[in-house]
């Protein structure tokens, strides 16, 4: 690997660290990537705990999910492979099964509800996708009615999936989206959350194009 593929390398290691060390993972679970260029992608190894990786082990991946290099890539690849397939502006996505966002995904709740505005001009709202055998090519066709709008979603009885134009970025709304499910949460016991009004949803909706995040997802 050169330099460059290093330092990459470098932050999908911080990013799993991130990610173990907050509890969004437990032992070898989650994975993460990102697209080198228009014919390779960089990912995490396979049966490795997130917050003990190191740069040299990552694996390098064509677009068919063929491994280009030493090591081997997790059995999630064909997810961050659709994803990249359908979405040309996706450099990073991020796998991981945060406990509160996740307990919603095991429940059959999506993060839809109109509630933060932080949420509604940023990611808009956080569908869940129908279940789908990991490893397998459900997982992919589950999420393709929701790709083209979405930045974020709720795999059922699974996990969460982020992506974004950088691995940061692909980090940081997984970090969101466990937020605000921990604020539903909360909400609920507290008697329940309060929806915005559609006019407030509408314009929150619309600062969404302005923050960069495409067209708004609601």
């Amino acid at each position: 690997m050169n330099d460059e593929i290093i330092e990459i390398g470098k932050t999908i290691c911080e990013i799993g660290e991130r990610l173990y060390r907050f509890g969004h993972v437990v032992s070898n679970d989650g994975n993460i990537s990102f697209r080198l260029d228009e014919t390779r992608i960089l990912t995490t190894p396979t049966g490795v705990c997130k917050g003990d990786m190191n740069p040299e082990s990552m694996v390098i991946v064509d677009l068919d999910g063929n491994t280009l290099g030493p090591g081997k890539a997790s059995s999630e690849l064909p997810m961050h492979l659709f994803i990249y397939q359908q979405r040309p502006d996706i450099q990073a996505v991020v796998h991981a099964h945060p406990v509160t966002a996740t307990a919603c995904a095991a429940s059959g709740i999506a993060l839809d509800q109109k509630v933060l505005p932080e949420i509604i001009a940023t990611l808009g709202s956080i569908p869940l996708a129908p279940f789908g055998m990991p490893g397998t090519r459900e997982v992919p066709e589950s999420l393709r009615p929701y790709l083209s709008r979405h930045d974020a979603v709720l795999l059922a009885n699974h996990g969460v999936v982020t992506f974004g134009p950088d691995l940061w970025d692909a980090y940081f709304k997984m970090e969101r989206v466990e937020h605000y499910a921990r604020i539903l949460l909360a909400s609920r016991s507290l008697g329940g959350e309060k929806d915005l009004t559609p006019e407030q949803v509408k314009q929150l909706s619309q600062m969404r194009t302005g923050y960069g995040q495409g067209e708004p997802a609601t």
